[in-house]
């Protein structure tokens, strides 16, 4: 059954407009305090749910709404003010709660919002129970007894919690000291944290993207804006850089030379040092994932599988495998032997102390993958367009795939988060990428 509400990572538009409005959050935790909450029960009496958000203007309002809608259904709320998405999925199964929810749009600007919520395991939500959560939210809204409403409070100390959990996924034995490290938080979630956990462990830090003012998220910082921090670790003479998003949930690197590199690379480097301590059944990306990853480690004896975008679908696919390692092109990157789910600043940990293991730079330790080109083009389309429909955009995605053959390979796909068609052609040499994709992306109307 077809989601209504719920796109690859939770409830996500431009707020002011359906479904990121004030009454209808404010049904959407009514539904989901009802569906989440069922049979438990904390100290209290009521169940228990964890709320956290990035920096956007749009949070308090939404925050409001959601904690309305809770409490109307019996459930009480704790805030944790401005947090990492992982951070609340960490602390929601550290804290035993019944549910964590997130207010965030991620790398998006500031005029999208969205909700996102971890199960008491601290794991995204199952396709299952968003649909169930969607067939609450179009019942009529009640409201329990004025003696069962929920309460709200607000968590003391979350950002010194999670900053603690996060170091010790680095290894007891090292530290970061002699490293002068960059760290572009995205005037996000992390701007208060990031900075703390790497400078704890021992790093000179220099500290961009850590103003927010509710409007500036993402805007030419972070990860999906890495220029910014490329110039800045050139500038300051730095051995690398990190560069996380709106919410911390993706990871970007860049080198002394100001090289970026993306999720993939980083995703090599994490099990390339994992295998120089025992073996790793496999490891899986995405229909986005580069070729090259999945034939470096075919040659490495990694497994490797492909799942559908979203980090949700990853971490899926691994589950199923029983393998720990995972991620996107895009940042987000998994180690389930470190956290459940994807965590930009865990993940650079994880990446650091690989670097610090093997006294490589991160630009030596990820010189023997070569990525295959890529062309990603994104075109903004009405909602609900469906271009498997559109036989002109398939012809032309057939005859390119027949020019390609095993050279290379074409994605097309829609967005799970916005009105847009994303056209990706790999092949081996960067013109015949570019002049594929446009040649595919041309098909679109404009």
């Amino acid at each position: 059954m077809a989601r209504k509400y719920f796109g690859t990572d939770g409830v996500r538009g431009l707020v002011g407009e359906a479904p990121i409005t004030p009454e209808f959050v404010m049904r959407l935790g009514y539904a989901a305090g009802r569906v989440l909450a069922k049979g438990a029960k904390s100290s209290s009496g009521r169940p228990v749910v964890l709320i956290g958000k990035d920096t956007r203007i749009s949070g308090y309002m939404l925050e409001a709404a959601l904690e309305a809608g809770f409490s109307a259904a019996g459930v009480d709320s704790m805030l944790a003010g401005p947090m990492p998405t992982p951070a609340i999925a960490y602390l929601t199964r550290a804290l035993r709660l019944q549910a964590g929810v997130v207010i965030s749009a991620s790398h998006n600007p500031f005029q999208d919002n969205g909700i996102k919520f971890f199960s008491q395991h601290g794991t995204k939500l199952p396709d299952a129970v968003e649909l169930e959560i969607e067939e609450a939210i179009d019942q009529p809204m009640g409201c329990v007894p004025s003696d069962k409403l929920g309460r709200a409070t607000r968590l003391r100390d979350a950002q010194g919690r999670y900053i603690e959990f996060c170091k010790s996924t680095f290894p007891n034995e090292l530290d970061l000291r002699g490293l002068k490290i960059v760290v572009d938080s995205a005037h996000g979630a992390a701007y208060n944290i990031a900075p703390h956990v790497f400078h704890e462990l021992g790093a000179e830090v220099v500290s961009i993207g850590a103003s927010p003012d509710g409007f500036n998220i993402n805007a030419g910082v972070g990860a999906t804006a890495p220029k910014a921090l490329s110039e800045a670790v050139v500038a300051n003479k730095a051995d690398l850089g990190i560069a996380l998003d709106g919410d911390a949930d993706r990871l970007i690197m860049v080198d002394a030379a100001g090289r970026v590199y993306n999720g993939d690379e980083l995703l090599y480097l994490m099990v390339r040092d994992r295998l120089s301590t025992g073996p790793v059944a496999g490891a899986v990306g995405t229909l986005m994932t580069n070729m090259a990853l999945e034939v470096a480690f075919k040659q490495m004896g990694v497994g490797f599988a492909r799942a559908k975008v979203g980090d949700r679908y990853v971490l899926e696919v691994m589950q199923e495998r029983g393998w720990l390692f995972g991620g996107e092109s895009s940042g987000h990157l998994l180690a389930l032997d470190k956290h459940t789910t994807g965590d930009g600043i865990v993940s650079a940990l994880q990446v650091l102390s690989a670097l610090k293991r093997s006294g490589q730079s991160l630009s030596e330790c990820c010189s023997e993958l070569k990525l295959y080109p890529q062309t990603l083009i994104n075109k903004r389309v009405n909602p609900g367009f469906d271009w498997t429909k559109d036989g002109a955009l398939v012809a032309e995605k057939e005859a390119v795939e027949r020019e390609l053959g095993e050279s290379g390979r074409v994605l097309i796909r829609a967005s799970g988060t916005e009105p847009l068609i994303r056209v990706m052609v790999e092949a081996k040499e960067a013109d015949i990428a570019e002049s594929m994709a446009r040649r595919i992306a041309d098909k679109l109307a404009a």
